[in-house]
């Protein structure tokens, strides 16, 4: 009975704590679309005022947009009104690509997880056989060659990496210099739209995850050398236990334990790295939609783009913050001590 009661209790208190975390996550989201509608607003000029300068359209249709959306009230007035569209659904419309925002930006956010996903898969698979093969080798010259490759990569900006090795791809041709798809990629049978878009996924994820790679196998050879010289790792040896075993089985699952926290942080990085990536790669993503409707001053598709944006980083940092909490038994749910 007592087992029950903790179980439930536990359950419990992680709920409380799921469910506050997301509470905190949605006042953040309604500050952060406040604040970069209100800037948004308070900046000279808007989408209307290009309009204005096309003599193909009229008056009339101009006054028909500031009347439907609210363009001629207050900014305070304005966000409330969109506010109430995206409870509703509705994302607005936006006047530059002349479509409703949800149809611009449903396959952009699908762009953006999808590198963020390559990148984040990529950045694990590799950092992770690194940091043990450094470890088991410390002081070996692959251990050197590799961590100083490393500090390499953490040393260069994210952006000058991609520039690099956008460089590289135009010199050699071997990769495409940007966009998701070849032309006549709609065409293709399946497998061949498969590798398609492989293809092209190569170089972005390539210059979102190097820099990752670099950070997370250092932390991993860390974390397994310290595991390594634990008294508990001799006591295995004196059982006559496998070094394979102890290594691969005891110290590696021990090693790995403080990096899983990490992996709901590594996503939101990836994420929020992502936007830079997009504009210098034109990756067709949230970064490059964002720039282009800033500069077009396309407030509609700016505020839907934050918000995606905004929605997937949280989503990442709450990932971290249930992960913690699942790993580290200290954490009181319920904020009781």
């Amino acid at each position: 009975m007592s087992g029950i009661k903790t179980g439930s209790s536990e359950k419990s208190g992680m709920l409380f704590f799921v469910g506050r975390r997301i509470f905190i996550a949605l006042g953040l989201l309604l500050v952060m679309s406040f604040v970069t509608f209100m800037l948004m607003r308070l900046t000279p000029g808007n989408y209307l005022d290009t309009m204005r300068l096309d003599p193909q359209i009229s008056p009339e249709t101009l006054a028909r947009y500031e009347q439907r959306y609210q363009l001629d009230k207050p900014p305070v007035v304005q966000y409330f009104f969109w506010l109430t569209g995206v409870v509703r659904g509705d994302l607005g419309f936006s006047f530059y690509y002349n479509v409703p925002v949800a149809k611009v930006i449903a396959p952009r956010v699908l762009n953006t997880l999808v590198l963020s996903l390559s990148a984040f898969l990529f950045t694990w698979l590799v950092a992770l056989p690194l940091g043990i093969y450094a470890a088991l080798r410390q002081g070996s010259w692959v251990d050197r060659i590799i961590q100083g490759v490393a500090y390499v990569l953490l040393s260069v900006p994210g952006f000058l990496v991609a520039l690099l090795l956008l460089l590289w791809a135009s010199r050699t041709g071997f990769l495409p210099l940007g966009g998701a798809a070849s032309a006549g990629h709609e065409h293709m049978g399946w497998l061949a739209r498969t590798a398609d878009s492989l293809y092209h996924l190569v170089l972005p994820t390539l210059a979102l995850s190097l820099g990752s790679i670099a950070a997370l196998q250092k932390l991993m050879r860390g974390s397994l050398l310290e595991v390594l010289g634990r008294p508990f790792m001799s006591a295995l040896r004196a059982k006559g236990i496998s070094e394979g075993r102890v290594v691969y089985v005891h110290a590696v699952r021990n090693a790995l334990n403080p990096l899983i926290t990490l992996l709901g942080y590594e996503f939101s990085g990836l994420l929020s790295g992502a936007a830079l990536m997009e504009i210098v790669l034109s990756w067709p993503g949230l970064g490059a939609l964002m720039l282009t409707a800033v500069r077009s001053k396309d407030i509609y598709l700016v505020m839907a783009s934050m918000l995606m944006g905004g929605v997937m980083f949280i989503a990442g940092n709450l990932l971290a913050d249930i992960l913690l909490a699942k790993a580290d038994p200290r954490i009181r749910f319920g904020g009781k001590k």
